[in-house]
Formats: structure tokens, C-alpha cells, sequence
């Protein structure tokens, strides 16, 4: 069943116009003056009608949102339709307050319109979306007529956006390799389990270019997935740096969790989470896991990611905190086989604007190589606010 919105009648206006007209009527019986009768019914009529017009003119007015989708990525847009129907009465004069919108819109002629509306958000988060409200009033504006809209507050969930990851040169291997090779190291450590046909969108690195060679067709190396050898992806979302800071290392999250995921499969672990969310080639579980991203919250007093699960990680490492670091955590490499496969993510904002020893950037952050000894190969600088 429909349940219908709230309505109310604002008349303070039009009772003081009433005011202004009673005042101005008894002024002329107490002075004799007739000049005054003429105004002083005129306010008093404005002011009694004004409300009775509004109130034919909303009464059974109805406003209503549908909103497409209720998930939507930063930046995109957000397309919703408000269906408007009119009173007793067509109203000559009305606004139309929608959230979404972020202004005030005027009511189209008819008893009946549409208005469709495409707003768009610029961070992450839960939105919610208070029902819109049709404000109708007289030319003069003397009394409004207020309906709100018909269902409870909507929910819309934004999803942090990602980002191709751009690998770059790795520093002092810069003058002789290109970027490629720093990106198959680091996922050097998945094993390889033999072959299948090539997907679109495989790393180049993958290619098993000998099979090209002896007329076998395009085929790409297949990617052990069993076990704890799929690359984890860890969230560090503690700091008191700006919000800037911490949207950008979502993002980055978000990135390295969809590209992993599509070249064989990663794990995701985030802050306060005991155990990691495994992202398959197929990426069934990459929607739930883009939504638990949108909803982390740092500040200095979000949890830090789980010991026992970074202890747990077999594959390579990469870490990302929305903080300047100069080490990885303790746990970070103490069971991998190759140490040097973890990786620390950071916003560019905390390091040098000319670092040149990074291995890719993304989403606004940068990533560095650790060593054998979990140190980290750039010092972070501290934020201007720190």
C-alpha cells in the first residue's frame, strides 16, 4: 500500500497581511476615514483567500523519486525521475526541492510532468536521500503549501571509482628496463599452472609467446589460485591526515583488488577484517567487496589490518596505508617465500613529487618496492598538517 506523503500549510504571511487589513479598517471606523476602508478589506480578503487557493491546490498533490540504481560509482552519474501530479486545482506558482538536484526547481505547467534529474558524487560513503517536497504558493507568496514526498529516505551507496594501474620504470633499472618488467615481478611470485586460451585484457607478461611461435595460437600463462599464494591486497586506513588521504587510498585498494583479480585472482583484506575476501578471474565476489570498500572509515582510531592474516600471505604483499610509513608492519613478509615481493602503496600527496624510484601510481597514490628487511625504498615525507 502507498503511503502518502506529509503536507502542512505555512500561513504566517497571509495572516499578518489579514492583520495589516483589520488594522487598516479599524484606523478608518475610529477616524472616520472611508479612503482606508478600500486597502484595509482588500489585505483582509488576500489574507483569508492566500491559504484556502493553496491549500485547493495541494490537496491531493503528489511528488514521488525513482531512483534508477541504488549503487553508484564516484563521479558518475545518478539518473532519477520525479513524478509530479497536481490538487484540486492547477497550481499557478510552485517549487520543487530535491536533494539530488542541490537546488530549487520550478513546477512545469500541467496537472501532470515529469522532471528527471542526474546528480553526481564526488566521494565515497552511504547518501541519504530525504523524500522531496513540492512547495506550492500563491503569485504573492503569502501562504505555501508544503507536501512532502510519498516512501521513507532512500539509501544510495558510493562506490569508490577505479583506475588502470600505470606501471612505470623502476629506479635505478630505469635507464635499461622498461615498466613491464617491474609489473612481472611482482607477480612473479604466482605460480604458474600451465596454460589456457587467451583472454583480452591478460598482462603481455602472461603471454606464452613460445606457443605463438610454434603455431599453437595466442595462449596465456594459467595462474595457481589454490592456497595463500594469490596477491593480498591490504588496507590500512589509520592516520589523522586529511580525508583526501584516505579516499585516495580506497581508490588505490579498489584498483589493485579489480586488476589482480582479472590477471588470476587476489585477496582483499581491510581494516578490522580477521580473514581476507578471495576476488576469483571471475570477479563474482568483487561487487560485495567494492561495497565493504566504500563503507571503511579511518581516522587514528580505525583499527589495524589483522596480524595472524598478514602472517598468513604466501604471495606478494601489497599495502596500502593512507598514512606515511617508512615500514611495513612486523607480520608483512615473516612466512613469504620471496620477501621482496611486497609492495607499499601511498598517496602521492605525503611523498616527493619527483620520486622517480616508484613502481606504479594509481588512483593518486604510488607504489614502492620493500626489501628482504621490510624497509620501505622511500622515505614518506609528513603531511604540511603533521
Amino acid at each position: 500500500m502507498r503511503r502518502r506523503g506529509r503536507a502542512r500549510v505555512r500561513v504566517r504571511r497571509a495572516a499578518g497581511c489579514s492583520a495589516a487589513g483589520g488594522a487598516l479598517i479599524l484606523l478608518a471606523l475610529l477616524f472616520a476615514s472611508a479612503p482606508l476602508f478600500v486597502p484595509g478589506v482588500a489585505f483582509a480578503l488576500m489574507g483569508a483567500l492566500a491559504p484556502l487557493w493553496v491549500w485547493l491546490s495541494g490537496r491531493g498533490a503528489i511528488i514521488e523519486r525513482q531512483v534508477e540504481q541504488d549503487r553508484v560509482v564516484e563521479g558518475e552519474p545518478l539518473e532519477a525521475t520525479l513524478k509530479l501530479r497536481a490538487g484540486l486545482i492547477r497550481p499557478r506558482r510552485g517549487d520543487v526541492r530535491e536533494p539530488l538536484a542541490g537546488r530549487v526547481v520550478r513546477l512545469p505547467r500541467g496537472r501532470s510532468s515529469t522532471i528527471r534529474v542526474l546528480a553526481r558524487f564526488e566521494r565515497r560513503g552511504r547518501r541519504q536521500l530525504p523524500p522531496p517536497s513540492l512547495i506550492i504558493h500563491d503569485p504573492l507568496e503569502l501562504a505555501n503549501y508544503i507536501c512532502r514526498g510519498q516512501g521513507p529516505t532512500q539509501d544510495v551507496l558510493v562506490l569508490p571509482r577505479t583506475e588502470p594501474v600505470n606501471w612505470t620504470r623502476n629506479g635505478a633499472e630505469a635507464a635499461s628496463s622498461p615498466a613491464s618488467r617491474a609489473r612481472a615481478d611482482l607477480l612473479a611470485a604466482v605460480e604458474v599452472d600451465g596454460l589456457r586460451p587467451y583472454r583480452p585484457g591478460t598482462p603481455a607478461s602472461r603471454i606464452h609467446w613460445p606457443a605463438l611461435a610454434r603455431g599453437a595460437g595466442l595462449l596465456e600463462r594459467r595462474l595457481r589460485v589454490e592456497g595463500d599464494m594469490l596477491p593480498l591486497v591490504v588496507l590500512d586506513a589509520r592516520g589523522a591526515g586529511p580525508a583526501e588521504h584516505l579516499d585516495a587510498a580506497v581508490r588505490a585498494a579498489a584498483s589493485l583488488t579489480l586488476e589482480l583479480g582479472r590477471s588470476g585472482g587476489c585477496k582483499l583484506l581491510l581494516p578490522g577484517s580477521r580473514r581476507a575476501v578471495a576476488v576469483e578471474s571471475d570477479l563474482v565476489s568483487w561487487p560485495a567487496a567494492h561495497a565493504r570498500l566504500a563503507l571503511v572509515e579511518g581516522g587514528s582510531e580505525a583499527r589495524a589490518p589483522s596480524p595472524a592474516a598478514l602472517r598468513a600471505a604466501l604471495g606478494p604483499v601489497f599495502y596500502v596505508a593512507a598514512q606515511p610509513l617508512e615500514r611495513l608492519p612486523a607480520a608483512v613478509g615473516r612466512e613469504t617465500r620471496n620477501a621482496s615481493s611486497a609492495v607499499l602503496v601511498v598517496p602521492a600527496a605525503i611523498v616527493p613529487g619527483t620520486d622517480g624510484r616508484a613502481s606504479f601510481t594509481v588512483s593518486g597514490c604510488r607504489g614502492f618496492l620493500v626489501d628482504a628487511h621490510r624497509r620501505a625504498s622511500v622515505r614518506a615525507q609528513r603531511s604540511a598538517a603533521a
